[in-house]
């Protein structure tokens, strides 16, 4: 049969070498929506040797218009993402080693998956994970590529420890919400262009073309067929806690605590308790088959509560649909478990 990679071969700055590189590495995509996901399917279809897929969330018929690994299918089984997308880019690839992890990441998760990692690839969308990827591309010399995408609009930067600024250089703190696909929608071809040319980036570095990586940050607007680049050298800073000369990596070492997200482009609020829970799905689907329609899988159990649907899932997070605000989360969420009266067992 002839070799799947040849034309990719006979692209110059990869040739046969880069190939072979490229089948000998390991990618992290932390999130598995529009950007993880084409990221992904992109470097499966490249041959990369081996992709690990952390995502929290279930395939909703509102992705579909974006993500374009994901069907019908699986919006109505509530897949996991993580999962879905196993499955999907193991029929593309079956050489490619792929891992999968449904779980919200946090500084302790995402430190124990990290460490035999050549690169990792931002497909989230919220800051708060993002400099905890960023601590953990300093501490262990891992280069990350940065993506975000709103509207028509998308941007990319490739942050390589020891040689770039890195995100704390360039924000001293958290930054707040800016645009975002709630507030200014999505469409297809700005995740696409925006997912192309962080995978570009991460095809160089994978390869060692090293001196073709693009050194400033890259925005651009698809629908008005502009682009800029921003030099960002100047940005380094010698006192930063995450990259510089005493650092401390800050965002590794916050507490755990109970946390509300409101998540990008959906009406839902993800709650995730203080500490650890484990769910007794029979017993929720028992309690609340009153409500209205109950299904689950090996990962997530969703049902119908009043004018919500609510994702359970084994890990202790609870996805609220159709909630819009914090507030209006955390009272269903209060009157779901006061109500059903949800039996808890702490994870060991």
């Amino acid at each position: 049969m002839e070799n799947r990679y040849a034309k990719q071969e006979l692209f110059s700055p990869i040739g046969r070498e880069g190939q072979n590189l490229l089948q000998t590495k390991h990618i992290l995509i932390m999130g598995a929506g529009a950007l993880g996901s084409a990221n992904a399917e992109m470097l499966v279809r490249a041959g990369i040797g081996k992709v690990t897929i952390i995502d929290r969330d279930i395939v909703e018929s509102s992705n579909l218009h974006r993500q374009q690994l994901y069907t019908e299918k699986e919006a109505e089984e509530h897949t996991p993402k993580a999962i879905a997308a196993k499955e999907r880019l193991q029929r593309i690839n079956q050489d490619t080693i792929i891992d999968a992890f449904v779980l919200d990441a946090d500084a302790a998760n995402l430190e124990k998956l990290i460490r035999n990692v050549n690169l990792i690839i931002d497909g989230t969308d919220n800051f708060d994970i993002r400099f905890i990827l960023n601590d953990l591309s300093q501490k262990y010399q891992i280069p990350w590529i940065f993506g975000a995408s709103a509207g028509s609009f998308g941007m990319t930067y490739t942050f390589i420890p020891g040689k770039t600024p890195c995100l704390h250089c360039l924000f001293p703190s958290i930054p707040g919400i800016g645009m975002s696909c709630d507030t200014s929608g999505i469409i297809g071809p700005a995740i696409q262009m925006t997912a192309s040319y962080q995978t570009t980036e991460a095809m160089k570095w994978l390869t060692e073309n090293e001196e073709a990586l693009r050194t400033s940050l890259l925005f651009f607007d698809i629908w008005h067929g502009q682009q800029q680049t921003i030099g960002m050298n100047k940005g380094k800073n010698k006192e930063c806690l995450s990259c510089g000369n005493h650092r401390t990596y800050p965002y590794l070492n916050q507490q755990e605590a109970a946390y509300i997200d409101v998540l990008c482009g959906q009406d839902t609020v993800q709650i995730r308790p203080s500490s650890k829970k484990k769910y007794d799905f029979s017993y929720i689907a028992k309690h609340l088959q009153s409500h209205g329609h109950v299904r689950s899988n090996s990962y997530v159990l969703t049902c119908l509560y009043r004018d919500y649907r609510l994702a359970v899932f084994y890990d202790g997070r609870v996805l609220i649909h159709g909630a819009k605000k914090k507030d209006e989360a955390k009272s269903i969420y209060n009157e779901f478990f006061a109500e059903t009266n949800l039996n808890l067992v702490t994870k060991e």
